[in-house]
């Protein structure tokens, strides 16, 4: 802590040291009214450097921040006017300056000024200059976004900008990767990046731009530098480093080639230093820029997922990982009318967990223990991913559009644990070994087909339709001393429990809409939307045992094994009408819902038909440029896919045995959300703060039945609702241009109904989450990042804390060298100190390249201070987990870098 604190002090000096002298005034026009978002630079007359930048105001005002007996060039432009300059010299006082504009069009050094400024905007679209932000340590497009106003970046490589995420990123108007954040941010490198322009209000659908509400939809677009274009680009680094026993290695070939015809990017990765490209996690939930058709209805039939628990979400900090990752993405224009895109992405990787875990499984309505479940796991995972898509566009004139799409995921997943397991109920302990083995190889097709027509100014269709094949075949096995259910036919007296249960689940869903629009007058329309989902799934599952002997005994009861079929088919017909009046726009709407479920299985059938009218309301308030509060309303019906109506058992682990139920209902619920959003470019302070209530009704929540650490369980439609209130706010401000500075909160309430053990249980969790954070960007001297972040998790009356301060120094010195270290303090406890401890994070890099060289020298540290495991907790509807996890231990490696 004592580094922080000193770390702290020289920030503050540094701030306390900067002297300056104010220059503000009003940007007018010769009727003396304000011009919003002009853009004013101050250039140094003996550097020719710029000092100091802004953008005025919604009143046409400007403040600058300059050094005090300097003579500066002052230069303003806006769009529409001429462009002025004026020289002037500083004293050691404050200066004031009104400035007219006079009418007429851009002249060329105009289109200069803007070109140079840090950050401009021009409708809406927010331009930022990259090396304005540039110090000189950033190797990779994230390093260079951290740095921008009003932009944050977090662990997952997903950007957020004012905050709102952004969700597609292309590089000169080009997908990358389908609009995939995190390959981008990780890979595009920094010295290549010119202009990093963000699109607000964005549409990939030029015909629908002005008919739906696209205020919270965000793309980025990377302009690159004129060295960069119709020229192979890139870097190719190998490294080789030592840690405790291991040898460490990098080997990481990236390769680009833009050009208006066609762009080819190839990114490769060979590692055993802990770098994921790509996890498990961002497998299975890439969409391939996939759009979901029918959000707009208000149902939800999500098809459920099958892995088995294999996707672990500490596997970035796991005690081995290696990696084989390589993926090509390309795009072609046949002609002007028709272009072609795609990608294939081919990750294998081979992790080593060791954990360490308590669960207490709390008593209904209460935060005493019932029992208690300690486990020391050891697991090896194999994944092997694929990714495949082809796309294709056609658009003949701004009338018509036809596209089509097909993104193919393959992969192949085995796990391998072992662990030794403590069992303690009503204070009498016993243990165990337990061997488990996991492995699945689920395949996937998506496709999309889409067209849009502009018949006329006034009446314009959108046809959408996607199907979904998907083959899931996931393997389980326990082998363990007690047996811990009675199954029927199940065979006693074995030395060991081996247990065994193949599943086999196919899907094919179709979702389709035609939509309508007609433009009453340019400030109003109304959309009629005519839709259809249709599903049919089947699921097979069986229940068999080892013996001893080896000899096989299937448990051919039908309490042990599943033959279903399920069918849905929702058709439906929506009305919607927005309206634009003053600053308000509001969009109501209702959708007419006609429902069909049959689900055979046990030798009989079972249907559900219905009707059901689901609302839907957005209004948005737009109080000036930019600045906007947006609410939100929908009633929406929820239903569940084949794998809870199932009613055989299920045993998926070794301590939980589930079946389902036929009988299910949809689940209601009512959502509120409010948005509140304001980016001032005159100080660049962000403000965003976000709220949802949702309450659902005949929530299909779990009836748990315990015996000691083992739970038994099915589902059912709850008579009480469910609760979540959940809300974030985040203020950030750049200020005397090298300061950037930001205040976030998270919060999440949950109240959830259940029955355990034939009681109705209520249990309510709370998750607050703070940060507070600080950063330099200075060119020659060194920078420094500050932060400090808590989080507080409340579990039924039980409270996990983490404490996090944390740091990072950079320095570009010499005009060759750059020095980037970061460090991270935890601090895990919980309300009653039984969990207690700290730990800390140090790594740190020296890189050498010279000015235009093209080779990189680099020596870096991981875990420099040998930290041996990290901490987390979690939290079930009925039990609390905390977990220690073994993490890679101190390695340093060596690397060279050659840049194309």
């Amino acid at each position: 802590m004592k580094y922080l604190i000193a770390f702290l002090f020289i920030f503050s000096s540094t701030i306390a040291l900067s002297q300056t002298v104010k220059l503000e005034g009003l940007i007018t026009d010769t009727k003396a009214t304000g011009l919003e978002m002009a853009n004013v630079m101050a250039v140094n007359k003996i550097t020719k450097a710029m000092d100091s930048y802004a953008i005025t105001n919604d009143k046409g005002r400007f403040l600058l921040n300059l050094k005090p007996n300097t003579a500066y060039s002052l230069k303003i432009s806006y769009l529409g006017m001429q462009n002025k300059e004026l020289d002037f010299t500083t004293s050691a006082e404050n200066i004031t300056k009104n400035i007219t504009l006079e009418e007429g069009g851009i002249e060329l050094d105009g289109l200069e000024i803007v070109r140079e400024m840090p950050v401009s905007i021009k409708g809406d679209t927010i331009v930022y200059n990259a090396d304005s932000f540039k110090s000189g340590t950033e190797r990779k497009l994230e390093d260079i976004l951290k740095k921008l106003p009003g932009v944050e970046v977090n662990a997952d490589g997903e950007i957020e900008v004012e905050g709102k995420r952004v969700s597609k990123l292309m590089v000169e108007g080009k997908d990358f990767f389908d609009g995939d954040t995190k390959l981008g941010v990780k890979n595009i490198p920094a010295d290549a990046i010119d202009k990093i322009q963000v699109l607000r209000n964005y549409s990939e659908i030029g015909a629908l731009k002005g008919v739906e509400n696209n205020q919270d939809n965000l793309a980025m677009n990377i302009k690159l530098k004129s060295g960069k274009k119709n020229f192979w680009f890139g870097d190719m680094t190998a490294g080789v480093g030592v840690a405790n026993k291991e040898t460490r290695y990098i080997i990481n070939p990236k390769l680009f080639y833009y050009n208006p015809k066609y762009s080819l990017n190839i990114i490769t990765n060979f590692n055993n230093i802990g770098e994921l490209p790509l996890t498990v996690q961002d497998y299975f939930k890439f969409t391939g820029g996939f759009r979901g058709v029918a959000q707009k209805g208000g149902s939800s039939f999500n098809v459920s997922s099958n892995d088995l628990g294999i996707s672990l979400l500490r596997n970035n900090r796991a005690k081995e990982i290696e990696t084989k990752f390589g993926a090509t993405n390309f795009s072609y224009n046949v002609n002007k009318a028709w272009s072609l895109s795609g990608f294939a992405i081919l990750s294998s990787s081979v992790t080593d967990l060791e954990t360490k875990s308590q669960t207490n499984i709390l008593q209904a309505n209460s935060s005493q223990i019932l029992s208690t479940e300690n486990r020391q796991e050891v697991s090896n995972q194999k994944s092997n991913l694929g990714l495949f898509k082809l796309s294709s566009s056609y658009k003949p004139n701004t009338r018509l559009q036809f596209d089509y799409d097909v993104l193919t995921k393959i992969s192949k997943q085995d796990e391998n644990n072992a662990l030794l397991r403590e069992s303690v109920v009503s204070g009498t302990s016993a243990t165990e070994n337990i061997n488990t083995l996991k492995n699945q190889d689920p395949i996937s097709v998506n496709q999309n087909l889409s067209l849009y027509y502009t018949q006329s100014d006034k009446n314009i269709f959108a046809f959408e339709m996607q199907h979904l094949y998907q083959e899931e075949d996931p393997f389980y096995n326990a082998n363990l001393k007690s047996q811990p259910f009675n199954l029927t036919d199940y065979i006693v007296g074995q030395n060991r429990n081996n247990i065994n249960q193949n599943r086999f689940v196919r899907t094919n869903k179709v979702d389709a809409k035609l939509d309508y629009y007609y433009m009453l007058t340019n400030k109003s329309n109304i959309n009629i939307t005519l839709g259809n989902t249709y599903s049919k799934q089947n699921f097979n599952s069986r229940i068999f045992q080892i013996l001893d002997n080896q000899a096989i005994n299937n448990l051919n009861n039908n309490a042990n094994k599943n033959d279903v079929s399920y069918n849905f088919n929702d058709v439906f017909l929506g009305f919607h009408y927005k309206i634009l009046t003053g600053k308000f726009t509001f969009t109501p709407g209702v959708s007419l819902h006609s429902y069909n479920m049959t689900n055979e299985q046990l030798g009989t059938s079972s249907d559900q038909n219905f009707f059901k009218a689901l609302p839907d309301f957005v209004a948005i308030y737009q109080i000036k440029k930019a600045e906007t509060l947006t609410y939100n309303f929908a009633y929406t019906n929820s239903f569940t896919d084949i794998n809870q109506l199932a009613e055989g058992f299920i045993f998926s682990n070794y301590n939980s045995l589930t079946k389902g139920n036929r009988f299910l209902e949809n689940a209601t619920s009512q959502i509120h959300s409010l948005r509140y959003f304001k980016y001032n470019m005159f100080n660049f302070e962000n403000i965003t703060a976000f709220a949802t209530y949702s309450k659902r009704a005949d929530a299909i929540k779990t009836r748990a039945l315990f015996n000691g650490v083992n739970q038994t369980s099915s589902p059912f439609n709850s008579d009480f609702a469910d609760e979540t209130l959940s809300g974030n706010g985040n203020y950030g401000r750049s200020f005397l241009k090298n300061y950037k500075a930001s205040l976030g909160a998270n919060l999440n309430w949950s109240k959830f109904n259940n029955i355990q053990n034939n009681v109705l249980s209520t249990k309510e969790s709370f998750t607050q989450s703070y940060t507070l954070k600080a950063s330099t960007n200075y060119k020659n001297i060194p920078n420094l990042e500050l932060g400090y972040n808590i989080v507080k998790n409340d579990y039924n009356n039980t409270s996990f804390y983490t404490e996090r301060p944390f740091a990072k120094l950079d320095y570009f010195f010499l005009k060759s060298f750059s020095f980037v270290t970061e460090y991270e303090f935890y601090h895990y406890y919980n309300n009653t100190k039984t969990v207690d401890n700290e730990y800390d994070f140090l790594t740190a890099s020296l890189i050498y390249q010279k000015k235009g060289g093209k080779m990189e020298y680099k020596i870096s540290g991981t875990n420099l201070l040998n930290t041996i495991s990290l901490n987390d907790d979690s939290f079930t509807q009925f039990a609390t987990r905390t977990s220690q996890y073994m993490v890679q231990p101190r390695y340093v490696l060596f690397s060279l870098k050659y840049n194309l």
